[in-house]
């Protein structure tokens, strides 16, 4: 489905990744892990076009899209939801969750989403800087749901959340899994991640330096992996 080929990004002068390559199979969830600055978040943000400056290859589903403007991107199918989820404060749950437009067909329902995310139906009215910041990340992901897009870029899901938070969001990914969708995750919980992900990314500063199968019997070895 996805297909990046020594994909390197800079930050004015700073050259942050150095060649990244991996790809994702249509219906995998997969977790980029490493320690932080170890550019997780830049491969996230160049496969979308957020970086000012990149080169090699994003191939998604035969599509070059290494030139391609961040619109073409998500247009494409790829939809993102970064770390401080950019939820609007002024409106209201509902404004929040219409507010991205559908890009294609195959998104999900307003019901279907409140079927996944029950708090959200409750707090429908609610302004956006009401929300707890479990509801806050429900909210975020939600949003992403309805576009149609079928890759979704996940960034740091569980930052911050309280463990019961952390388990909704858990059962959340395998769901959507379900449903077709497939996803790519950045996580600092590396337990979190051993539990979703069918693969996992060892990201090192700017590369990809190794891939792990497996989920949680595979902890201790991930673990070791991320303290490189």
């Amino acid at each position: 489905m996805l297909e990046v080929r020594d994909l390197q990004a800079w930050y004015g002068d700073s050259h942050i990744l150095h060649g990244v390559t991996f790809d994702i199979r249509e219906g995998e969830v997969v977790s980029l892990l490493g320690r932080n600055g170890a550019g997780k978040t830049t491969t996230m943000k160049s496969i979308m076009g957020l970086t000012p400056r990149r080169t090699g290859s994003v191939k998604f589903r035969g599509k070059e899209l290494i030139r391609a403007r961040t619109d073409h991107v998500a247009r494409a199918g790829i939809a993102f939801c970064p770390e401080e989820r950019a939820i609007f404060a002024s409106l209201t749950v509902s404004e929040n969750l219409l507010l991205p437009p559908r890009i294609s067909d195959g998104g999900l329902s307003l019901e279907a989403i409140y079927e996944l995310f029950p708090n959200l139906r409750e707090r429908g009215g609610s302004q956006g800087s009401k929300l707890s910041g479990g509801e806050q990340q429900m909210l975020a992901i939600a949003r992403i749901l309805r576009t149609g897009a079928r890759l979704l870029l996940l960034d740091e899901p569980t930052e911050g959340l309280a463990p019961v938070i952390v388990h909704q969001i858990g059962r959340m990914i395998q769901s959507i899994r379900q449903r077709g969708f497939t996803i790519i995750l950045v996580e600092q919980n590396v337990r979190f991640a051993a539990a979703v992900a069918d693969r996992h990314f060892i990201v090192d500063q700017g590369k990809v330096t190794d891939m792990i199968i497996g989920g949680e019997s595979t902890l201790e070895r991930l673990k070791a992996s991320v303290r490189l």
